[in-house]
């Protein structure tokens, strides 16, 4: 063995993540976004340097010095900036914080808006209304932080980290999810702050095309926003109903529920659904609404409160507020009766799917999330930015290129092993550069079909709205 190699291309794969890069314009629209940041006579944009950044990120990196992985590959990837350069720009964009993080949501939205048009009948805000409407999902998670680190704080599972909570888009079950927004926070920092629910909902709606959430303040109910009991506050919920939209929301059930349940007729109880839409055995639906007094407690109109009860599995812990052996949970949300889909099974369904989410933060968490690399709290916002620009390049990558394929569910590990991974040999012919990937590869066939309907996508005007 030796390293005299030439023409190897290492991870020859991810040019689908670059090709993705220029299929949905997000170069452009992040280049003009930070031309204020943009020093005169520089070499490098801080637009490339964050989104070769995000590359390496979603190749497997997880800290600046990985960048190092997208730079060795420059016939490919083009010229990437050192670590020093890469440093300094996080640095600058940090200074200024809040402006940086601004001027990067608004490059997102417009390539998102592109990148959901060329996906067509494949992207998630295809054919929505308040029947099936687009879904965003928020969660929060712990990042432990190893040593101390600007807002590390000790966590409720007595960790020492931050508390980051985000919010995602739901591809549905033929997809995946993409990043619409994050806060950065303590790690003290509580688990149903109204507040920072609201924020994070709002960032999140700004990321949505106009078509999606019109121009006034009342998105309406083609947008449901699913949360668990960190949801169910009185604030959030009304600032959901402000703006028409649909919710689905964790709900804590009184200390009188094992009284209320009993109340419950048997013929009212209805089988509910396994995640595949069949019945489940042991497991039952029913509306909990008229048996509460919501308006007492100043919930809003239209308000309805589903119960779910279920026998425990074999294992589980028992607890005091089980009733009769069966585990209760419920969820509120203001999906009227009436019409497919609104059925309580279903409406059950759709509020456990929004499990989906942890999926999503999992595979956060395998691009770049697990840990925060830098000291302070500014740096680790852009770092977060950073982790988000990586997980939508790869799941618009996904929605625009594998389509159709089991692909367009893979997670990170699997993409890198299967796609990323895939090696190459970069060749010149009558100055006519050509990157040869691996005809051995199990999955070269698919990189390339990847990649030819990427191209055709880059050439090709976006369709109107």
């Amino acid at each position: 063995m030796d390293g005299k190699g030439k023409g190897v291309v290492s991870q020859a794969g991810g040019v689908l993540l670059a090709r993705t890069v220029r299929a949905s314009g997000l170069d452009v629209a992040v280049s003009d976004a930070l031309s204020a940041w943009r020093r005169p006579m520089a070499i490098h944009d801080p637009a490339k340097v964050l989104l070769d950044l995000a590359i390496a990120v979603a190749v497997g990196g997880d800290c600046l010095a990985d960048i190092a992985v997208v730079r060795a590959e420059p016939a490919v990837f083009g010229l990437v900036a050192s670590d020093a350069t890469v440093s300094r720009t996080v640095d600058a964009l940090a200074v200024d914080a809040p402006a940086a993080l601004r001027a990067i949501n608004v490059a997102r939205a417009a390539a998102r808006a592109r990148a959901w048009r060329l996906a067509g009948k494949d992207a998630p805000d295809a054919g929505i209304d308040a029947k099936a409407p687009l879904v965003i999902d928020l969660d929060a998670t712990l990042v432990t932080a190893h040593s101390d680190k600007e807002l590390a704080a000790p966590t409720f599972k007595r960790g020492f980290g931050h508390h980051p909570l985000w919010a995602f888009a739901d591809h549905g079950p033929d997809g995946t999810g993409e990043p619409l927004a994050v806060t950065l926070r303590a790690g003290n920092a509580g688990s149903n702050t109204a507040t920072d629910h609201i924020t994070v909902v709002r960032d999140a709606l700004r990321q949505l095309p106009t078509d999606v959430v019109g121009t006034t303040s009342r998105v309406g109910r083609k947008v449901l926003v699913r949360i668990d009991g960190a949801g169910a506050t009185h604030q959030v919920v009304n600032y959901l109903v402000a703006r028409r939209m649909s919710y689905s929301v964790g709900f804590t059930l009184p200390d009188n529920t094992g009284d209320l349940v009993k109340l419950i007729p048997e013929s009212a109880w209805t089988p509910a659904y396994d995640a595949g839409g069949r019945v489940r055995p042991g497991a039952w639906v029913a509306e909990l609404t008229g048996l509460l007094d919501l308006a007492k407690h100043k919930w809003p109109k239209g308000m309805r409160v589903i119960v779910r009860k279920e026998r425990p599995h074999p294992g589980a812990q028992l607890r005091l507020t089980d009733v009769d052996g069966n585990r209760l949970t419920a969820f509120a949300t203001n999906t009227a009766p009436g019409g497919p889909g609104t059925q309580l099974p279903d409406l059950e369904l759709r509020h456990r799917r929004r499990a989906r989410c942890e999926d999503r933060i999992r595979c956060a968490k395998d691009t770049g999330l697990t840990n925060l690399p830098l000291h302070d709290f500014a740096q680790n916002q852009i770092w977060c930015a950073v982790i988000s620009l990586a997980c939508e390049i790869t799941a618009w990558m996904q929605m625009l290129a594998l389509t159709g394929h089991q692909a367009r569910r893979w997670e990170p590990k699997r993409l890198r092993l299967r796609l990323f991974s895939i090696a190459g040999a970069l060749t010149t012919t009558a100055r006519v550069k050509t990157l040869h990937l691996s005809g051995h590869a199990a999955w070269t066939q698919l990189a390339i079909n990847a990649l030819d309907r990427l191209t055709t996508l880059t050439a090709a005007p976006a369709p109107s709205g």
